[in-house]
């Protein structure tokens, strides 16, 4: 692992950076703050995602964190205290990560092995995927300290049932991973022992695929989920149509009406 920014030889990196079998792995790597998303962080994260999204050799990212805290959310610290326009930066930075997060051309699964609070609920719910180990949970308890979770707000209601996402903003109680399965804020819940190897797992079937196609996939599903449903079908059938006549479309049909292996392209 490699830091995204330069550090000293008694500060370690905040985000650490690893390439493995064209999986990209982004590690939070503050735990002794419970990886708070501090200005720096969220500067080592977006230049993180930036590296992986310019790199052809990666096609799917994990998102994952040291310590017994995924994320804690925002450092109050940088918020008390401070003016309008100090709010307004922060806010626009930590929305800049997470919508490079959506827009990245590339699959990012969230590796949760603890609590995701907050912003930190808002990184897990803006991934494409999650896989949490049983002991995580996650909550959005702004209202508990009169900051309501607005920004979190926005990927948890696009993920959960609107009164369930009410509730957890309106109560501020965590949940455990075994609820937030069941009401489809993450994909699996696996032993704590499990949890890297079954991260790892996903992502290396995801990247057995075409990166065009999931690439065009993933630009596709986001563009059309807030539409209408007519609107949604334009969407899905130029796609549909551009991914059909495509190279490695072509030749996944063709193997699959000749019944061998296909030869991706991309």
């Amino acid at each position: 692992m490699r830091a995204t920014q330069p550090s000293t030889a008694t500060e370690a990196p905040l985000v650490l950076v690893e390439k493995r079998e064209g999986i990209g792995i982004l590690t939070l790597n503050n735990p002794a703050k419970r990886n708070v998303l501090s200005r720096p962080m969220l500067d080592a994260l977006s230049e993180g995602i930036a590296q992986f999204r310019d790199d052809d050799a990666v096609r799917v990212v994990i998102l994952a964190a040291q310590g017994p805290v995924f994320c804690s959310g925002h450092d109050m610290k940088e918020i008390v205290g401070r003016n309008r326009s100090n709010a307004e930066d922060l806010f626009s930075l930590s929305t800049s990560v997470m919508e490079s997060i959506r827009l990245l051309p590339k699959p990012v699964i969230a590796q949760v092995q603890g609590l995701a609070s907050a912003a930190g609920c808002q990184l897990a719910a803006t991934c494409d995927l999650a896989v949490a180990a049983s002991t995580a949970g996650f909550q959005t308890p702004g209202v508990k300290i009169g900051l309501f979770c607005s920004t979190p707000m926005v990927p948890l209601s696009r993920a959960v049932p609107p009164k369930k996402a009410m509730e957890m903003l309106l109560t501020g109680e965590a949940i455990p991973a075994e609820e937030a399965e069941r009401i489809g804020l993450i994909n699996r819940v696996v032993p704590p022992e499990e949890l890297e190897r079954a991260t790892f797992e996903l992502a290396q079937q995801i990247a057995a695929y075409s990166t065009y196609t999931v690439r065009l996939g993933k630009e596709a599903f986001y563009k059309q989920l807030p539409l209408g449903v007519a609107a949604a079908y334009e969407v899905g059938q130029e796609a549909m149509v551009r991914n059909a006549v495509a190279d490695d479309a072509q030749e996944g049909m063709s193997a699959f009406l000749e019944k061998r292996d296909p030869h991706w392209k991309r």
